[in-house]
Order: structure tokens, then sequence, then C-alpha cells
């Protein structure tokens, strides 16, 4: 197996709940926008080889940034209809455009999560599972499971083994190639890379991670991610 370590960032999406004028992923926080957070963490990262953006056509917000990256191994790919597509297209950037090799290991990484430790990074590399691996943590909060369509509860869920799955989440090259194609393929719907590999009948490794690795995606989350960003500092 490659000892390469790759990461495929998505970052074609809008952000609509954000209710800004630009994409969440370009708002500034602590001094950067949150992108460029999310770059930093894995290119201080003395284990990643380099990493892909998946970016919308019509971007044109990467270009105030992409001098900041000269030199660096940051490469940009065009993003699809959703983010599984945005993924895939990363994957095949990869492996087509920069020959890297189907058994090297590729972390994706949500464009919206700026707040992601070294320490938990490196938890998560350090994993040896062969079916894949994702940060997670663990659900602390009653749960209830609502009537369809309804603000009713049906009934309260056990959260002894639930999770709340986060990212980076980490596969090889080729094998998160093969359950993104035939998931998508099969119609299935895909709301992460672990959710892909469950599709083959894979048991990806929840990897215990810190909860203030959030996801930017109302605007109250800009404050506690900057709150989370000055505690790292």
């Amino acid at each position: 197996m490659s000892n390469e370590v790759w990461c495929v960032i998505p970052a074609a999406g809008v952000g609509k709940r954000m209710l800004s004028a630009i994409p969440k992923q370009y708002l500034r926080l602590h001094g950067k926008t949150v992108l460029e957070h999310c770059l930093a963490a894995f290119l201080r990262h003395p284990n990643i080889k380099g990493i892909v953006v998946v970016l919308s056509p019509d971007d044109d917000y990467w270009l105030d940034l992409a001098p900041n990256y000269q030199g660096l191994p940051v490469y940009r790919a065009v993003g699809g209809q959703e983010r599984a597509d945005s993924v895939l297209n990363g994957l095949k950037y990869l492996k087509q455009s920069l020959k890297i090799a189907s058994t090297a290991k590729v972390l994706v990484h949500d464009a919206a999560r700026p707040c992601l430790s070294q320490q938990d990074l490196s938890s998560l590399l350090a994993s040896n599972s062969e079916q894949g691996a994702l940060l997670a943590t663990p659900v602390r909060d009653t749960m209830k499971r609502a009537f369809k369509g309804q603000h009713l509860i049906s009934h309260t869920e056990e959260r002894a083994d639930l999770w709340h799955a986060l990212t980076p989440q980490l596969a090889t090259l080729g094998l998160l190639t093969q359950a993104l194609e035939q998931a998508l393929k099969s119609g299935t719907t895909i709301t992460d890379e672990a959710s892909a590999l469950e599709y083959l009948g894979l048991q990806p490794l929840l990897v215990e991670g810190d909860a203030s690795n959030i996801k930017i995606t109302r605007p109250a989350d800009l404050a506690l991610a900057e709150f989370f960003l000055q505690e790292q500092a």
C-alpha cells in the first residue's frame, strides 16, 4: 500500500442557509477565509502530500486565494451537481491528472469545517482500518424520532451507539472511487463518504474526534468557530 496521503476538499456549494451574498467557504473568520483555515490544517501536517480543492465552474473567489498557494501542492478540480459528484471528480483528478496510485490514502474534508485540530487529524491517520475511517463524536443529547413529515415524537432513540459523523473521512483512492461510482449509479443517497463505503457492505471505523470540529451551516456558527480557532491559536 502506498504511504501517500492526499486530501480532497469539496468546496462547490453555495451554503444557502448562511443567508450570505458569497459562499460560506469564503466568509472571513479569524483573519482568513473559512476555506483557508481548512487548507492550513492539512498543509501544516507532515503526512499530507497535497490537496485537491473541488470548486464550482463559476467560482471567481478562488482567484483571490490561488496566488497564496503558488509552489504548494494545492490543485483545483471542477465540482459536480451534488457533493458526492464533486468528491468523485476530485478522486478522478488524483488518479487521472496526478497519476496517484489507487492504494494511496485519501482524506475528504468539508470546506465548511475550519476548526480541525492537528491531534484529530493525526488520530485519524493512525487508524489502520482497511474498510475506511472517519472522525465522529458520540451522541450525548436525547434523540427523538418524529413521525414522517410531522413535528410529533414517534419514539426516543437509544443513543448508546449513535455517533455524529464528522470529517475528514478516510479511505484508499481506489476503494472510495469504487464506492462512490457504484452508489451513485444505483441512485443511493450519499451524504458522506462513509455512507458510500457502507453501500459496499463495509464497516468504516469511528475515530472519536473533538466536538469543536463544527460545520458552519448557519450565521451563528461563525462566532462559535471563531472562539474555537482562538482557543487553538
